[in-house]
Order: structure tokens, then sequence, then C-alpha cells
């Protein structure tokens, strides 16, 4: 079985993260699922960015939720993209979508957009707080969760069957054989990040991971030829 791979951000490793150019690198390099990260802006906006600051990836500074959509498109978030809505990136891209979401608000917007553009088939929510996976089951009962760990990674088994998680996305310095058979005995499966190297990709086959996210287009393409 081939390994599903997810692109990081899109493709992080070589476009700007998070932006409509790495969404549509990611796309042509041909990974199974994208994924993102979001916040709400002020104004309530679902806009695509790993930080709660907009001062790492953008020409900005400052808390994203300080900032009115209209003044976050005024930023460059690398090689002139701007930063894109949830929106945007559904109708850029055609690929399966990992949704991160870092707070119950954002979550809750995040099921309204769900329901309204019909999209309960093609995008997975992740995230790292059980309670920000617990709004969106209350929202959505039947909507795909990803419990998403790092530190946290050994009680990840428990914590995914409990939420109702049908995958876990383990950060890999802590995920251990014990760990991914425990998860395997409950049905669920096991994918981990970040890898970027070919002993990482080694790693991910000797635990017998269910696939991997990763920044670079070429472990997509060693993993295939791998498998």
């Amino acid at each position: 079985m081939s390994l599903l791979i997810v692109g990081h951000r899109g493709v992080m490793g070589v476009e700007p993260e998070n932006t409509l150019r790495s969404f549509v690198r990611a796309e042509h390099e041909g990974v199974d699922v994208i994924e993102l990260d979001l916040h709400l802006s002020k104004d309530g906006e679902l806009v695509v960015m790993h930080d709660a600051d907009v001062s790492r990836t953008t020409d900005g500074s400052g808390a994203i939720s300080d900032f009115t959509l209209a003044q976050l498109r005024e930023l460059d978030a690398g090689q002139g993209e701007r930063i894109p809505t949830f929106h945007e990136v559904v109708e850029a891209v055609g690929s399966p979508l990992q949704a991160e979401i870092k707070d119950r608000a954002a979550a809750r917007v995040l099921t309204g957009v769900i329901d309204e553009l019909g999209l309960h088939e093609r995008v997975t929510v992740i995230s790292f707080h059980d309670e920000a996976l617990r709004e969106v089951r209350e929202h959505l009962p039947e909507m795909p969760l990803v419990l998403v760990t790092g530190r946290s990674t050994p009680t990840a088994p428990e914590r995914a069957r409990e939420l109702g998680a049908f995958m876990v996305s383990c950060e890999l310095q802590w995920l251990e054989s014990e760990t991914v058979e425990r998860c395997h005995a409950d049905g669920i499966k096991v994918i981990t990040w970040t890898v970027n190297t070919g002993e990482e990709l080694d790693r991910v086959r000797e635990l017998g991971l269910d696939g991997l996210v990763t920044d670079m287009p070429e472990i997509k393409t060693a993993a295939r030829r791998a498998s």
C-alpha cells in the first residue's frame, strides 16, 4: 500500500508557505493532500497562516487578530504573494485539504464554510487541540478528524479514540512503534511530520506508517519509487 503524502503548507520547502503559489505547486507536484493552517482576521474571515502573528512570514508585524482582511491583503507573504482566504484556496486547487485549526472560534467558522460550500468529502479538519476538534464534532458529527501531536504523541491512541478521530499526525521524533501498534489496533491511521530526508523516510517505513507530511516535492517522488 502506498503512503499518503501530505504537502505541508503546500510545499513550503520550495515556495512561500501557506500561499496560493505553494498550494498550486503542491497540486502540480502530485501530493495526495494539501495541509494548511487557519486563523480568524479581526473581521472574522478565515485566513491561511500558520502563526498567530504575521511577522515571520510577511513584511508586517502584529497579531493576525488585530488586522482586518483588507489590511492583511496589503502584506507581502513572500515573492509578492498575498495571505489567502480559505475560500480562495478551495477555488485555486482541487486537491483534498487538511485544514488545521487552533481554537474553537475558528472551528465554528470553518464548519459553517464547510456546510456552505459542501466540502464534507474534501476537507479533513486537523488540530493539536482537543477542544477545537470537539467543537467541529458538535457541529458536524460525521466530519473526519485528525489529531495532531508533538510531545504528547504517546497519548495519541487514547485521545484519538475519545475524539472519534480516524487518524493521528504525530511528530516523528516522538513516535515509537508501540504507539503506532496501539493506534492500528484501534483502526486509527498514523501519519507523521515532518519528513524531509531519506533517513526520515526510512524511519516512516520502519514504523509501518500510513503516510507522511513533507515540505519537499522530492520526498513524494522517493516515497512513490520505493512503494
